[in-house]
């Protein structure tokens, strides 16, 4: 394989005062959407015997968006959706780059738990179709998908 002014003035006022302003639209649709592939993906997973360790793991390096176990192995896990396969799977949009940042991610994970000699990998779930609706076409789950180096 290897997310007129229509207010903007209250906006800029809030921001003026000191409060973040209200995420845009899209930007909430996008978080939402990104939820409901992952609860999506926990089920799957469930379903496939790992239990969940935690969700949303965030540092500044960045996410990883599922931390699981499967038979004493710590699974790190990349959750992708796409609403159609027209264009490519999911799972080929965890380019190498993407791997990187997931590989030091799950670094800081290890060693903020004291989890340094832990034996661990990295899954990929990939989701075709509406998560939103409910709506799913595919779910494909690559197990050991990358490696640290590759």
């Amino acid at each position: 394989m290897g997310r007129g002014d229509g207010g903007r003035a209250s906006q800029a006022s809030k921001a003026s005062q000191g409060s973040k302003a209200a995420p845009s639209r899209s930007a909430a649709s996008t978080r939402a959407k990104g939820t409901a592939a992952e609860d999506c993906a926990v089920t799957h997973l469930r379903a496939q015997g790992y239990r969940i360790v935690e969700r949303n793991f965030r540092c500044k390096m960045g996410e990883i968006d599922i931390v699981a176990e499967e038979h004493g192995v710590l699974v790190f896990v990349e959750v992708r959706s796409k609403r159609h396969a027209h264009h490519g799977s999911a799972l080929e949009t965890v380019t190498a780059t993407k791997q990187a940042q997931i590989a030091k991610v799950a670094q800081q994970y290890l060693h903020r738990h004291g989890l340094h000699e832990a034996e661990c990998r990295f899954d990929v779930v990939g989701i075709t179709g509406d998560v939103a609706r409910h709506r799913i076409s595919s779910i494909e789950l690559v197990r050991d998908a990358f490696r640290l180096g590759d």
